[in-house]
């Protein structure tokens, strides 16, 4: 699962992955297309036959999510941490919001007397 949320600043984007190690994660942006794969290695040696549920997922995992336009993508920055990556991807200066002040009528008219 992926979360992913934005700040005035920057895009945030963490991916759950429990029982993968950071060495073992490959993160990279293309254009506007970030994507993760890595594997999840079963650990414990028991037998098919032996399990009354295996619910667990092991094996080769990708996704790739589009980005919003207007990120430093040469900038970002990736942490693991309890088996959740985070990524950290500053927005360029054109991409922040800017606030327009809006004036009324009377204030606009008032300026031109």
């Amino acid at each position: 699962p992926i979360d992913m949320y934005q700040t005035d600043k920057e895009v945030v984007i963490k991916a759950a992955l429990p029982g993968v190690k950071p060495e073992e994660v490959d993160v990279t942006i293309t254009g506007d297309t970030l994507s993760i794969k890595g594997e999840t290695k079963a650990t414990d040696e028991v037998k098919r036959e032996d399990y009354i549920y295996q619910e667990h997922r092991y094996g080769a995992f990708s996704r790739s999510i589009k980005l919003p336009a207007d990120l430093k993508t040469d900038k970002a920055e990736a942490t693991f941490e309890n088996g959740v990556l985070t990524l950290t991807i500053p927005r360029a200066e054109e991409a922040k919001p800017k606030t327009i002040k809006v004036k009324t009528k009377e204030v606009i008219e008032g300026k031109k007397k």
